[in-house]
C-alpha cells in the first residue's frame, strides 16, 4: 500500500456524511470517534513507510557486504621489502679489556741488613742497571774477610802438600832403579812408592778444600753485590715499600718486598673472547683499542698470543694484544674497549630486525618471490639491534618483507613497493 492510496481512503472517509456511517443514530458522528480513526490510519501509514525504508536499507547493506567481500578476495597488499645482505668476511666484536705492563718485576731483598740509601720513589723512571737502594750489612763484610783468610790458609796448606808430594816423587824416582838392580831393599822401595801415592792424595784433598772455600767466598761476594739494588729493565717505579733505615730480610720465602718496576712503553691488553667468536682468534688479528677518558683517539694493535683452551666457567678465551705506547698515554691497569676484526669461519647473512616474525613455530621471515610471500624459518646467530645475523633459511639477495602484516600467510600474494628514502641527518 502506497501513500496515495492511503490518502484517498482517508478522503473518502471524510466526505461520507455522518448520518450514513452512523446508521439509525444520525447524530452518531462523534468528533472523538473521527479523530481516533484518523490517528490509526496515520499510524498505519507511518509503519508501512518505516517497513519500506528498512527493507531498502537492508538490501543496500547486503550489497555493500558482498562488494567488500569481493574486494577482500581480490585485494593484494602492498609491502615494503629489503634485501638480505652478506655479513662479510670478518666479524666486528667490541669487548671490555684491561691494560697491563709488558714487563713487571717485584724486587725483593737478597741481602739482609738496613737500608742505607734510597735513590728512587714512586713514579720515577729508571734505566736498566740504575741504583735503586743500598743495603748495609757489616757482618757480611766480616764473613767475607774471614773466608778470604781461610782461603789463604788452605792455599798455603796446598803448597805444603805439593812440596811433600814433590819430595816423595823425587825419592821414588831415585830409589826405583836401585830397587830393580837390588841395591836397595824392596821394603824401602815400597815405602817410597806408597809415600808418593799418599802425597798425591793429600794434594787432591788440599785442592778440593781450596775450591770449596773459593765457592763459599763467591757466594758471600754475590750477597755483597745484592746490597746494591738495581733496576732490571727500563721502566717506572709503581710501588715502594722501604725507606732509609728499614730492616730487610734476605729469605727465599719471606724476603722483604722492596719495589715494583713496570715497563710501560709497550702494553699488553688482556681480554676474554666468547666462544662464538673465539674460533677465529689467531696471532695477527687487527684490533682497535679505545679508552673512554681519551676520546677521539684509537690505539692500534694486533693479537699476539691466545690461550689454547677456553675457561670452563665462562667459556671464554684469554687473548693478549701488544700495543706500542711510546708517549705513555696509556697506563697499566686501565679499563678499555677492544674492537676486533675476526675472520669468519662460517658464512653468515644480515637481515633487518623489522622482518622477524614471531609465532608458535619459532622465528620466520617472509620472502617475496614473483609476487608471492613465502615464510622461511631462520636461526639467529647474533643480534645487533636493528639487524640480526642468520646462518640458514635465507640467501643473499632475498627480498624479505619489513613489518609484515599479522595475518600474512604462506603463499599469499603481495605487491612490493619501493623502500622509503633514508631520513636526512643534519
Amino acid at each position: 500500500m502506497n501513500d496515495m492510496s492511503d490518502l484517498q481512503i482517508f478522503d473518502r472517509a471524510e466526505t461520507n456524511p455522518p448520518s450514513v456511517r452512523g446508521g439509525a443514530h444520525g447524530d452518531g458522528a462523534n468528533p472523538g470517534h473521527r479523530g481516533a480513526r484518523r490517528a490509526g490510519v496515520a499510524a498505519l501509514i507511518i509503519l508501512a513507510a518505516a517497513l519500506g525504508y528498512g527493507a531498502g536499507r537492508r538490501g543496500l547493506q547486503n550489497d555493500d557486504v558482498a562488494a567488500a567481500a569481493e574486494r577482500q578476495r581480490d585485494f593484494v597488499p602492498a609491502v615494503q621489502a629489503a634485501p638480505v645482505r652478506d655479513a662479510g668476511a670478518t666479524i666486528s666484536v667490541t669487548l671490555p679489556a684491561t691494560t697491563s705492563a709488558f714487563e713487571t718485576a717485584n724486587i725483593f731483598a737478597r741481602a739482609t741488613g738496613y737500608i742505607a740509601t734510597r735513590k728512587v720513589d714512586i713514579g720515577d723512571h729508571v734505566k736498566t742497571g740504575q741504583l735503586l737502594a743500598e743495603v748495609t750489612a757489616p757482618e757480611l763484610d766480616h764473613q767475607i774477610a774471614q773466608n778470604e783468610a781461610n782461603l789463604a790458609q788452605l792455599q798455603a796448606a796446598l803448597q805444603q802438600v805439593q812440596a811433600n808430594r814433590d819430595l816423595a816423587s823425587s825419592n821414588w824416582s831415585r830409589d826405583k832403579p836401585l830397587v830393580e838392580k837390588g841395591w836397595v831393599t824392596p821394603q824401602q822401595g815400597d815405602t817410597d812408592r806408597l809415600t808418593l801415592a799418599a802425597q798425591n792424595g793429600a794434594v787432591g784433598v788440599a785442592q778440593a778444600n781450596v775450591k770449596q772455600q773459593q765457592a763459599q767466598l763467591l757466594v758471600l761476594r754475590q750477597q755483597k753485590s745484592y746490597q746494591s739494588v738495581v733496576a732490571p729493565f727500563d721502566g717506572v717505579i709503581t710501588q715502594r715499600n722501604i725507606d732509609v733505615g728499614s730492616l730487610v730480610q734476605a729469605d727465599a720465602t719471606s724476603g722483604t718486598f722492596m719495589f715494583t718496576v713496570m715497563r710501560s712503553n709497550e702494553l699488553r691488553i688482556q681480554l676474554y673472547v666468547p666462544q662464538s667468536e673465539a674460533f677465529g682468534i689467531a696471532p695477527g688479528v687487527e684490533a682497535a683499542i679505545r679508552v673512554p677518558e681519551i676520546p677521539g683517539r684509537t690505539f692500534a694493535g694486533k693479537v699476539t698470543r691466545a690461550a689454547d683452551a677456553l675457561q670452563p666457567g665462562t667459556r671464554t678465551l684469554l687473548t693478549e694484544i701488544d700495543v706500542p705506547n711510546p708517549d705513555e698515554a696509556l697506563s697499566p691497569g686501565m679499563y678499555c674497549t677492544v674492537e676486533l676484526q675476526i675472520p669468519r669461519k662460517i658464512p653468515a647473512l644480515l637481515v633487518s630486525a623489522d622482518a622477524i616474525i614471531f609465532n608458535g613455530e619459532g622465528l620466520h621471515v617472509a620472502v617475496v618471490e614473483n609476487g608471492v610471500a613465502h615464510l622461511r624459518k631462520i636461526d639467529i646467530a647474533r643480534d645487533f639491534g636493528r639487524e640480526v645475523e642468520v646462518r640458514d633459511g635465507v640467501r643473499a639477495g632475498d627480498q624479505v618483507i619489513l613489518n609484515p602484516p599479522a595475518d600474512l600467510l604462506d603463499g599469499a600474494k603481495v605487491r612490493s613497493r619501493p623502500e622509503r628514502p633514508a631520513a636526512a641527518t643534519s
